[in-house]
């Protein structure tokens, strides 16, 4: 049984690993007011097939994942204008996108920050610097069907 189980996760993170590798056809939306932070989550995510569509803050954010409908979102959370707790409530209040994966970009990273972000709706927080492991894991757990998630008509 114990076997098992370490197979199990064995078996997932493998599968994690071949997806990650390419990951055409995803669409990703990256909101950042960093130009460093928008340019190295492009490259990490273009090298690995996605279509990346970058804004510089939350309003222009919002207008980009209506024009582009993104399968997954990332969002700082520090942003002049718009900051990224109300970018985020305001995408998941929409019902096109209320199912759409939010990631939090964040330097800011205690209790109360990842409290905020759950209750605005975010699916996950990331610790700025990310890198590119953790951006494509990111992007990996949130678009791709798992079989152990598979709905088998239950």
């Amino acid at each position: 049984m114990l076997f098992q189980y370490f197979g199990a996760s064995i078996d997932k993170k493998l599968r994690m690993a071949n997806v990650s590798e390419n990951l055409s056809g995803i669409r990703v939306v990256l909101i950042d007011d960093s130009n460093t932070i928008r340019r190295s989550g492009e490259i990490f995510l273009t090298q690995a097939g996605c279509k990346v569509v970058l804004a510089e803050d939350g309003f222009d954010g919002l207008s980009k994942v209506v024009d582009n409908k993104p399968d997954i979102i990332f969002v700082d959370v520090m942003m002049p204008r718009l900051d990224g707790y109300q970018t985020c409530a305001l995408i998941k209040s929409h019902n096109e996108f209320k199912n759409t994966p939010v990631v939090m970009l964040t330097s800011k990273d205690s209790l109360f920050d990842r409290a905020r972000g759950k209750l605005v709706g975010a699916d996950q927080y990331l610790t700025k610097p990310f890198s590119k492991k953790s951006l494509i894991e990111a992007v990996t757990m949130h678009t791709t069907k798992q079989p152990e998630d598979a709905d088998y008509g239950n």
